[in-house]
Order: C-alpha cells, then structure tokens, then sequence
C-alpha cells in the first residue's frame, strides 16, 4: 500500500509543481507605466492589464486620465497635471514643417515634460516612499528613459510595450538589428520597398537621430534619474539594458516580415476584443446607418487630433467634401454643434468605433491613420482614406495605399474636389474591398489572439524570474562592436596594408628590371662600339 502511495505521489508531484508554479506566478505584483496623454496608447493595453487582474495578479496602474471605477485587484494612479500644461500644445499648427533636428529637440522637451509629470505626482511619490513591493514593472516605452528607474526603485523585472511596434530606440534597447536598407524610419513615409535615394535619406535620418539621442536626449533624460532617482543602485544605462521582453503593437500581416529577437514579441491588436460579439448600436445611430441606401462613411481623426480644433479653413473643405456625397457620413466632432453642417452628416463626440466598422452598410473609413485605427480597419475589413497628420499616421497611411486597401490626402492642401474623387474611387472600384478583405483574412490567420499571445510570455518572464535566458549577447557589445566595426576595420586595413605590399614589390620589382634591362642595354652598346 505504501508502495503504491508513493508510486502515486511521485506521479503527481510533476503536477502538483506546475500547480504551485502557476499560483506563485498569479499572485504577482505588477506596476504598469502609461505617460502618455493620448487614450489610444494607453487603449492598446487597457485590456491585457485587466486580463493580467482577472488572472490573479494585482496591477497598479500609472496613467494621466485616472479612473473612476472600482475593479478587483486593479488599481489607476492618475497624473492627471500633465493636462494642464498640455493646453498649449491643442492650438499647435501640424502644418507647419520643422527640420529634423528641430523636431527631434521638441520630442525630448515633450518627453522630458510627461517624464516629470510622472515622477512629481503626490500620489506616485507617495507610492514611491511607501513599503510596497513589485515583482514586474511593464513599461510604455517611448524614450522616457529616467522613467525606467522605476524597477530598479522597486527591485522588480521589467517588460516594455510599445502600441506601434518597434523602432530604432527599441531595436537598441533589446539588442535587435533591422538594416537600414529595408527597415524605414518610423517618422518617415517610406516603405520596406526603398529606392537608393530612399535609402540613402533612411541611413541619414536614422544617423541624425542617433546623434542627437546621445548628445541632447540621454543627457537631459539622465538629468531627470539623477534628480528623481537620487539613490539608485544601477546608473540609468544599466537600467536600460534590464527588459526582459518587449511586447510590440505590430504582427507581419499588417506591415512586413523583419526581423526580431526571441524575446520581442508581437502582439498587433492587442486591443481588439476579438471573443466579444459585435453590439448593437444604439438607436439613434442604428437608424441613421441601416436606412442609409447608399452606405455610410465613417470619419474620425483620433484621440490626438480634434476635428473641433481644425482651421475653420480645413474644416469648410471637409464639409463641402462630405456634403456633397450620396453615402451618409458618421463624423467624430468633439463640439456639441457644428455650423453649416450637411444634412447626410451625423457628428458625435463619441462613437463606438469597432461596432461602426462591423457594420455591413459602412462602406469607407477616413481615418488619420493611427496604428490602432488601422489595424481595427484591416480586422474589420474596410477600405480606408488616409489623412496623415504626425507620427507614424504617414507610414500606415503609405502601407495602406502599398496593399491596396488605401488612398492618402493632405488635409491642409486638398481641396474638396480632389477628396470627392478619392472617396469615390475607393467606393467605385472593387479592388480596394477585396484587397481589405484579403488583409483582414491574413491577419485573422493566428493560432492565438493577441491578448492570449501577451498573457503566456508576460507570465513565462514572471516563471522564468525575468527569463534571462532569452536575452541576446548583443546587449554586452558597443555600437563598434555590435556591427563588426573593428572586425571589419582590420580585416580592412590589412588588405589595405597587403595590397600596398603588393604595390610596393611591384614596383621594386618594376625598378629593378629597368635598371638590369638599362644596365643590359649599356653592356650592349659597349661592345657594339668596339
């Protein structure tokens, strides 16, 4: 009987310590990170933090909106001053160009402001002088570098995310290498599909920034983790080579194979409820979407740029554009009124965006080409109009016209002819729904939800302590190093060197036969005299 109790224990025990794995990992502690002002950043992960709650976890969370609900095992901590000193920037001119120097200065001052903003709120100072304890820290990483000391305050593993997948900075931080030659800078509007001028302006814009994130960007964001971080145990370079994973806002049905490391993965639509059934609009919008004969175009610019604070200019455009449509127009207008507007147009200040676009009777989206508007544009299988205004909006925008499913337009300089005819290119011609479709069934195509995907390699860091294992021995190399500079600069000058010594015998060589062809030539005329 013993025999058989023991037979059975030793069974079960590689059960039983899954088991005990499994709690030990649900019961963790985890600070998410969110400076951001834009809801859309922090949209793209509302869902996987509440997942992480609903799994067991408790979850702090650090944004600028707060929250004022009450969920099990999650927490909003609001730095909600940020607003405040933002007021200036809602008047901003994105027409307007800037050199990119320029830019780059006014994305660390804006950068260096959110980072302050978090680190100066009472209520993360007092989280910061308080006795709690966090096992995982997950981090929006968008260069607000000083913010990392977070988990080296805490002593806590980290993870980053960013809604728009990776970059040159990421790309950095993990260890990751994308060439140049087909990976376009995220600012810029270029494709995989570079010509030699377009890929003589990638390397220098990608040099440009790499120059100015070392003399005017690190310094002034490492100013700010000596000043918040006074008695840090790691200096804020080594802080910066701590991620253990980094979840990425992309996959390569929405844009195109590259490559990355094993420890960055992509979750591209992350925020889609992808097991929620589609809702029932509500009455008044269901109305004005179902008797609509000829289709309804749903029109939005985001959660950044407000249709209600474009120039009145701009605005008389679009209207003079929409009006003239036979297809009603959804338009998100953040003002309760809008003067002169048409008839087929139905403004709100909210609309529930992925129900509008399952809609069978919604045939178009003008969009400012966000990535999360773009990605739920695909998931929905809709054509789109593109009308780029900053950020990566110019390469989603110029990713949809390279798969078909898209057209651009400036939204400063079009007028409302040129739009007209674009709207009605995308709804005339077939080729641009079917070409959604077939993006929409790419996509489709996973194993695996995104949430399901970032859930299982969130808690596979949490089970493997930060799972050190993934992480890429090109972290410990410098720039030189890294690209095989000196590797290649020896070999280099060697055959320099070698080459040389050939030139040189050559033409000692060469000098040595003249004179014993001169010095022949003189015994020879010698004895032809005598």
């Amino acid at each position: 009987m013993r025999v058989c109790c023991f037979l059975l224990a030793l069974c079960l025990w590689p059960l039983l310590s899954v088991t005990a794995a499994e709690q030990r990992v649900q019961s963790s502690n985890i600070l998410a990170v969110f400076p951001f002002t834009g809801r859309s950043q922090y949209i793209f992960a509302e869902q996987y933090l509440k997942e992480l709650s609903r799994r067991g976890h408790n979850v702090t969370v650090i944004n600028t909106f707060g929250s004022d609900k009450n969920e099990p095992n999650f927490r909003v901590i609001g730095a909600t001053k940020i607003h405040e000193l933002m007021a200036a920037f809602a008047a901003a001119d994105f027409s307007q160009s800037a050199g990119q120097w320029k830019m780059l200065s006014m994305t660390t001052q804006f950068l260096n402001m959110l980072t302050a903003n978090v680190l100066e709120d009472p209520a993360v100072q007092e989280l910061l002088t308080s006795r709690e304890s966090f096992d995982l820290v997950i981090m929006e990483t968008v260069q607000n570098e000083a913010l990392f000391g977070l988990a080296q305050h805490f002593g806590a593993l980290t993870i980053g995310i960013s809604s728009y997948g990776t970059d040159r900075h990421i790309d950095e931080l993990m260890g990751n290498i994308s060439p140049l030659s087909y990976n376009p800078m995220l600012l810029s509007s270029r494709t995989e599909q570079m010509n030699y001028e377009e890929r003589l302006w990638n390397v220098w814009e990608a040099g440009v920034v790499w120059l100015h994130k070392r003399l005017i960007h690190l310094p002034s964001q490492r100013q700010l983790y000596g000043k918040y971080f006074p008695e840090a145990r790691q200096s804020l370079e080594q802080v910066m080579d701590g991620f253990s994973l980094m979840l990425l806002g992309q996959h390569f049905s929405l844009s195109y194979p590259r490559p990355y490391l094993p420890n960055m993965i992509e979750v591209g639509g992350l925020h889609l409820q992808q097991q929620r059934k589609v809702q029932p609009l509500p009455a008044d919008i269901a109305a004005f979407v179902e008797q609509s004969p000829h289709g309804v175009i749903y029109f939005s610019m985001g959660s950044n740029i407000k249709s209600a604070d474009l120039p009145p200019s701009t605005r008389k455009v679009l209207m003079e554009t929409l009006g003239s449509l036979p297809q009603r127009v959804l338009w998100k207008f953040e003002a309760d009124e809008l003067e002169d507007k048409p008839s087929n147009v139905f403004i709100s200040k909210w609309f529930p965006q992925p129900d509008i676009l399952a809609h069978p009777n919604v045939k178009l989206f003008i969009t400012h080409g966000g990535l999360l508007s773009t990605i739920e544009s695909i998931y929905f299988g809709k054509p789109v109009l593109g009308l780029p205004v900053f950020y990566d909006q110019h390469l989603n925008v110029q990713r949809a016209k390279q798969a078909g499913y898209g057209l651009s337009a400036d939204l400063w300089g079009s007028n409302s002819t040129e739009l007209q005819s674009l709207i009605h290119e995308l709804l005339d011609n077939p080729k641009y729904a079917q070409a959604a479709a077939l993006k929409s069934k790419l996509f489709a195509d996973q194993k695996e939800t995104a949430l399901e995907r970032a859930i299982w390699w969130t808690e596979y860091v949490l089970r493997h302590e930060g799972a050190t294992h993934l992480r890429c021995a090109s972290r410990q190399l410098n720039f030189v190093q890294l690209h095989g500079l000196d590797t290649w600069g020896v070999i280099g000058a060697v055959a320099v060197l070698s080459l040389l010594v050939i030139v040189l015998a050559f033409k000692l060589f060469v000098q040595a036969l003249s004179y014993v062809i001169a010095k022949r030539r003189r015994i020879d005329n010698k004895f032809k005299k005598h």
